[in-house]
């Protein structure tokens, strides 16, 4: 029963009376109570959220001037140029589809995040996130490093609140297996997601031209 209390008293602050050796320690270092940290977390998803949706909006405003000028040089029949302007666009569609399954893979979280906060189930709601992030940072840290070391402070941040709620409620032992499954799916959805959405904005190139990589090492 002293357990739970705890782990209450961690979910929402109250007024309570911390021994000297916690006082001195929260006086040089105050630890936020779980509920404040998810929302310092949320919040940081969020900025990472909205940084992806707007790199994706430039990429996507440069794929509609580079497509444009593919399809000029189709009717200008100059099939190399059409190739090369082909061979960017081809990369740049891999990049933004990348970077929407990272977007809608972080939206999965935040909400999976709304949900702990409203209904207070850390330790089964929280875990799967703990591995979506993880597997994010790794993923982002390569596209866009800056959001993978963001994503790594995130998942710090999150593992320490599954752990402080683990110590309050005395649940140690996390089945991992069960959480990597769930956090596997949610990728796989999100990476479903993007593929729907590429097909649905994005318009295929004409296929009347050599392959991208025959005109690749074209300049222009």
């Amino acid at each position: 029963m002293a357990r739970v209390d705890d782990f209450a008293k961690a979910w929402s602050p109250q007024p309570r009376g911390p021994g000297v050796i916690e006082r001195i320690r929260n006086t040089i270092n105050p630890p936020p109570p779980l509920r404040q940290k998810l929302a310092i977390a949320l919040y940081r998803l969020r900025v990472q959220n909205n940084r992806l949706e707007y790199m994706i909006a430039k990429m996507k405003e440069r794929d509609q001037a580079l497509f444009e000028k593919v399809v000029q040089a189709q009717m200008d029949k100059d099939t190399t140029r059409a190739a090369m302007y082909a061979a960017e666009v081809a990369e740049l569609r891999k990049m933004i589809k990348s970077l929407l399954m990272a977007k809608y893979a972080l939206e999965r979280v935040a909400l999976r995040l709304e949900t702990v906060m409203t209904m207070g189930d850390i330790l089964v709601g929280l875990a799967p996130v703990v591995g979506v992030i993880r597997d994010l940072r790794h993923y982002l840290g390569r596209l866009v490093p800056e959001i993978g070391l963001e994503m790594a402070e995130i998942g710090e941040l999150l593992e320490s609140v599954v752990t402080e709620a683990g110590e309050f409620t005395g649940f140690m032992s996390v089945p991992s297996g069960v959480y990597s499954e769930e956090a596997r799916k949610i990728m796989e959805e999100a990476a479903a997601v993007a593929e729907q959405r590429m097909k649905a904005e994005f318009p295929e190139l004409p296929s009347a031209f050599p392959s991208p990589t025959a005109g690749s090492q074209e300049k222009k």
